[in-house]
């Protein structure tokens, strides 16, 4: 069976290639293709940041595989199929690393959803985005009625799912929902020299940033400045802590060995 899914790695950065011609579905080989590449690049103590990409210019992702909706149809174990695609999607968003995706084309439906679980989205300028599922009588189901509206707020997401109507990279950024829209065949390129900027970072600071604003965000505030209180505690305890300080004092360019 030919990988659908794969990923290179030098100075810090992984690229990961989803290539499932021709419209690039999220079907159940992908997912589970997508999950094995996120514990491997857990594992993997040289990666810093992680670029996923697809190898079109038209289509980002075309979302779910519809061929596969005839079998969920009055499946007595649907309701384990779909969290089965949760946990796929939510280990992409609890990565310990930074993640960027690049958006390089039409983005739908799961598509969309996947896109949400990334820290960063850089969108090409020809690409739209689209959560079409009611249009088929049925909702976005890999999350995204939940992590849309933490996103752009209630109303626009509510709206963006009510119609099912495409929104353009240039609106995506006004609402917040891609962080920069670049010319078309520049979106890798781009993501490449922001995860050049993170990777000259430290993976001591980087993860519990991370974890601070994706934790916080879902407590109030009193409970966030707990979390932060503690990560920041933690931190001050790391080897790259004590060599960014040192760096700063002896005015000289800090090397961080994510210790």
């Amino acid at each position: 069976m030919t990988a659908l899914v794969s990923y290179k790695s030098a100075d810090g950065i992984a690229i990961v290639t989803i290539d499932n011609p021709p419209m690039n579905v999220l079907s159940q080989q992908v997912q589970k293709e997508l999950k094995e590449t996120v514990t491997a690049l857990e594992k993997d103590d040289e990666i810093v940041c992680v670029v996923l990409t697809t190898p079109k210019d038209k289509i980002f992702i075309a979302g779910a595989d519809i061929k596969e909706f005839p079998n969920m149809i009055d499946n007595p174990h649907m309701r384990e199929d779909v969290m089965a695609m949760h946990e796929v999607l939510n280990s992409l968003e609890d990565m310990t690393k930074p993640t960027i995706v690049v958006l390089d084309g039409l983005t739908l439906g799961g598509g969309c959803e996947l896109a949400l679980t990334f820290d960063i989205r850089i969108a090409e300028e020809h690409a739209q985005i689209v959560l079409p599922e009611v249009n088929l009588g049925i909702f976005p189901g890999g999350v995204g009625t939940q992590r849309l509206p933490r996103l752009i707020g209630s109303a626009k997401a509510k709206e963006m799912m009510f119609t099912g109507e495409p929104v353009s990279a240039s609106e995506a950024e006004k609402i917040g929902l891609v962080n920069k829209v670049v010319s078309t065949g520049k979106g890798l390129n781009t993501a490449m020299e922001i995860a050049g900027n993170i990777t000259e970072k430290s993976l001591q600071s980087l993860s519990r940033i991370k974890k601070a604003v994706d934790e916080g965000v879902e407590r109030s505030l009193s409970e966030g400045l707990e979390k932060e209180a503690t990560l920041f505690e933690e931190v001050f305890q790391t080897e790259d802590a004590k060599e960014g300080v040192a760096a700063f004092i002896e005015k000289r360019k800090a090397h961080f060995t994510h210790q």
